[in-house]
């Protein structure tokens, strides 16, 4: 390949990685790009995993074998199959040397290997009726984060040096684009992220109901919001200072997780201030309620505080056809106003007090009734 041909597939790769959306499409594009620029038939992207020892496979592209799916599940193998890593790691670094690349080939062994020996990739290339492969370092923030491996079928040229010099600086073009997904990676947790809980935020759980109310539209499915206000932290922050009013608000989170991981998939969240809210989509109202229940318990066990206000509403019960996500949430909020106007030790469920719910008509009032419906709420206790 020419030089020109050579820099056309490098701004091709790094184009396609800066294109891709999230982790996953950044590891397929640089897989795809460096298969393409090197002439493989098939190329992998892996990360090494110190604390576990071994190799994992992210990504699998091009002709892919038996058993090599394009994002396994779990394809890794054991750091002690490669000892070209430990030479890495340990004599090619330890000299302040480039992390260069590669090339194994069928026939094998590769060249400075012992005599006798048949290196793992040696026997897999044979398996799987490829030629050759060329292997190049990944390095990260200046430590090795993993490998790109592209291979060529039996029968077609063997990569030679040149391949090999170009694979390196493929490996590195690669490493600027990993980079550049994790930190819009984490930009992204981060707008989605309440920054003292580490629970989601109202940003993300506007977008997660949006989603879910148009699953419902769409085949039924079941979704369900508990609206939960924490009793006493104005008390707390005032008599006891924010610092420890803050802990009542990451402890209260922590519970808050806990009971929501009762609810397959749901989204445990800090709305702002004292409101937190679980989002649940699947599971019935009943199995919700009981995880709201099991809230308010461990809730009022807390040190801090004086216990929750809990509020549910779920497109399970009798609360009218929902359309939207701010009537489910209307409905929601509602049923925490009534539960936290009447200091109710367990969840208020809109929908579940009878043919006229004080909470459905609270919700569903104009902004003037429902002044007067939440000034009648304020005046009764249980």
């Amino acid at each position: 390949m020419g030089e020109d041909k050579r820099l056309a597939a490098v701004v091709a790769l790094a184009q396609g990685m800066a294109a891709a959306h999230g982790s996953r499409g950044a590891w397929r594009a640089a897989a795809v790009g460096a298969c393409r620029a090197l002439g493989g038939s098939f190329a992998a992207l892996s990360v090494w995993e110190r604390e576990l020892g071994r190799l994992r496979v992210l990504v699998n592209v091009g002709e892919r074998a038996e058993g090599e799916d394009e994002f396994p599940d779990d394809e890794s193998y054991p750091v002690h199959q490669f000892p070209e890593i430990t030479e890495f790691l340990h004599e090619r670094w330890a000299g302040g040397g480039e992390p260069n690349a590669w090339v194994e080939t069928a026939e094998g062994p590769a060249a400075g290997r012992r005599p006798g020996y048949v290196h793992q990739r040696v026997a897999a290339l044979r398996r799987r009726g490829r030629g050759c492969c060329v292997v190049a370092p990944i390095v990260l923030n200046g430590r090795a984060w993993g490998e790109l491996y592209v291979a060529r079928p039996a029968g077609t040229p063997v990569f030679d040096r040149a391949d090999a010099d170009f694979a390196t600086v493929l490996a590195a073009v690669v490493a600027a684009g990993i980079a550049q997904a994790e930190r819009l990676e984490e930009a992204r947790r981060l707008a989605y992220t309440d920054a003292l809980t580490g629970l989601a935020n109202r940003r993300a759980v506007d977008v997660k109901l949006d989603e879910a109310i148009e699953r419902h539209r769409v085949d039924g499915t079941v979704v369900s919001l508990v609206v939960c206000d924490l009793n006493g932290l104005k008390r707390v922050n005032d008599t006891r200072g924010h610092a420890v009013g803050d802990r009542l608000l990451e402890r209260f989170g922590s519970v808050l997780s806990l009971c929501g991981a009762m609810l397959p998939g749901a989204l445990a969240a800090r709305l702002g201030g004292d409101e937190f809210c679980l989002l649940a989509v699947g599971p019935s109202a009943d199995e919700v309620v009981k995880a709201a229940d099991e809230l308010c318990r461990r809730a009022a066990e807390l040190e801090l505080g004086e216990g929750v206000a809990c509020g549910v509403a779920s497109t399970e019960d009798p609360i009218g056809v929902v359309r939207s996500a701010r009537r489910l949430f209307r409905l929601a909020d509602a049923a925490q106003y009534r539960a936290k106007a009447e200091r109710a030790a367990k969840p208020v469920v809109a929908g579940r007090g009878g043919a006229d719910d004080p909470v459905v008509r609270l919700a569903d009032a104009p902004s003037a009734e429902a002044v007067v419906e939440r000034r009648r709420f304020r005046g009764r206790r249980v």
